[in-house]
């Protein structure tokens, strides 16, 4: 009997060890986070978060960073990963505002990432919103907070001079290139 119960608990634990969980993913994209990165984290708690790679903060006043408030996230290599931006210039305990992904490995649930297309996100996801800008379309995207720029040389030349058109999902062509998104908290 003792070695059944022993057997049973062994497997479980076993079990248990094995299962891997979406949130310990260092890539993964989630509605509230972006690996270990939360919609709750702090900027002092970055460097705890990102222990493995290297943090660069521009102060407000620089004389040529004017008043830059992001916080580049780059790997040991030199490869930049992330753009940090904080609600609150200056403050370590402000939280994160926005997450602009750079690096093509971070990917969402539903295997977005900075190498999809306009055709894989209308595919992944209900388009909340389309902004029509200077050089980019931004697609907004409510279900996971982000929005996706499209550079505005992957349109149609009818689209890419008049600001003042309401883009159409449907005018936007399926094999437009994703230049960055944000993820917004």
């Amino acid at each position: 009997m003792k070695k059944t119960i022993y057997t049973v608990f062994i497997c479980a634990l076993l079990i248990v060890s094995c299962a891997k969980d979406k949130t310990t993913n260092p890539f993964l994209i989630q509605k509230h986070n972006i690996g270990l990165l939360t919609d709750s984290t702090t900027v002092k708690q970055l460097d705890s978060v990102f222990k493995n790679d290297s943090l660069v903060r521009y102060i407000s006043g620089d004389e040529f960073a004017g008043a830059v408030n992001s916080i580049e996230v780059f790997e040991k290599g030199g490869k930049k990963l992330l753009d940090i931006s904080p609600r609150e210039e200056l403050d370590s305990t402000s939280i994160i505002s926005s997450v602009r992904i750079i690096d093509d490995r971070y990917f969402t649930d539903k295997n977005i990432s900075t190498l999809s297309t306009f055709k894989d996100i209308s595919e992944a996801y209900n388009i909340s919103k389309i902004d029509n800008l200077i050089n980019s379309v931004l697609i907004s995207v409510n279900e996971i907070n982000a929005t996706f720029a499209i550079d505005k040389k992957e349109l149609p030349s009818g689209l890419r001079f008049n600001m003042d058109m309401q883009i159409d999902p449907l005018q936007i062509p399926g094999k437009a290139k994703i230049k960055f998104f944000t993820v917004h908290w």
